[in-house]
């Protein structure tokens, strides 16, 4: 009973001391994750070259941050993580592969006898975050590729009543929803803090490397040296956009047999692998013991994924 009471007595004092702590503390330390995340953007992803770490990456980041961004493939995928926008660091991104390709070696090796699927699963395991990234990042491009067009709108009809275009900006930015309000806002931060329009435009297209951004941005620049109605410019761009998108998916209808077949080549083989180890299990037990099936598994999941990569070749078509 006694030690009862005194584990009710521990978890309440326990409570209301975290409550007070969250109450004092928490404010402050959100304000300033707030102004860190606000600088980083600001700062924008510069490429860092070994041994060298930029003052915002010195005042947020960690020691395993600053390591890995030490390095051009810690360059690469600080800049992957920009774009894809997800909220994470490239130490962190780091730290999950190497424990998922441990891991998947771990649980591959004492579950499976083949030599080859430890370090098949460890390959697999470790490509997984980067593939999320790029995933990530490719879906957000997609959606900022189809908003571009309402942000090109909305710029033509600030100009056109008289607003600035670093007004249009900002403009963009609240108004427009992610990513491309987002995208345009930190653009227009930049600016706004002393970075010049053409370095803080070109920094925008190092964040969205699509072609109808680069479009974008040359036609401001052009336009700002030579003269020339902008508003009619970026309602003729939209225009093309808009029109881009229409073939495209109309490419999409025409090469949906070409993405369908595909997906039956390679699951077709993996699905018939799985029903043959529940009716003949013997039969199968074969290829993963023996020195001939252990190369016919690997000379078969070798031309799936070539086959895969080559059908693949064959339906995109560039638009």
């Amino acid at each position: 009973m006694l030690l009862v009471v005194a584990l009710v007595f521990l978890l309440g004092a326990g409570a209301v001391i975290g409550g007070y702590a969250a109450v004092k503390y928490l404010p402050d330390l959100m304000a300033r994750r707030r102004l860190d995340r606000r600088l980083r953007d600001v700062a924008g992803p510069k490429d860092v070259e070994p041994g060298e770490s930029s003052v915002v990456m010195k005042a947020s980041d960690g020691a395993v941050d600053r390591l890995v961004a030490g390095t051009k493939a810690g360059s690469w995928l600080r800049k992957l993580i920009e774009q894809s926008g997800c909220r994470t660091t490239s130490g962190a991104m780091a730290a999950i592969t190497v424990l998922a390709v441990i891991g998947a070696a771990l649980v591959a090796n004492a579950l499976t006898r083949p030599w080859f699927l430890p370090p098949v699963a460890a390959l697999l395991a470790g490509a997984g975050p980067f593939l999320f990234l790029i995933n990530r990042r490719t879906a957000r491009m997609r959606r900022f590729e189809e908003q571009f067009p309402e942000a090109l709108d909305l710029i033509s009809r600030a100009l056109r009543a008289g607003h600035a275009f670093q007004g249009a900006l900002g403009m963009v930015g609240e108004e427009v929803q992610a990513p491309v309000g987002p995208e345009f806002k930190k653009t227009f931060d930049q600016q706004n803090f002393g970075l010049p329009l053409r370095e803080a435009l070109n920094e925008m297209t190092e964040r969205v490397p699509i072609l109808d951004v680069r479009f974008f941005v040359t036609a401001v620049l052009i336009q700002r040296e030579t003269g020339g109605n902008l508003s009619e410019i970026l309602d003729n761009l939209s225009h093309v956009v808009r029109e881009r998108f229409k073939i495209r998916r109309q490419i999409r209808v025409h090469t949906a047999h070409g993405r369908f077949t595909a997906f039956v080549l390679l699951s077709l083989p993996a699905a018939l692998a799985l029903a043959l180890s529940f009716i003949t299990p013997e039969l199968m037990q074969l290829l993963f013991e023996e020195r001939m099936g252990q190369t016919m598994l690997i000379a078969a999941m070798v031309m799936q994924a070539i086959g895969f990569v080559w059908i693949r070749q064959i339906i995109k078509i560039e638009v």
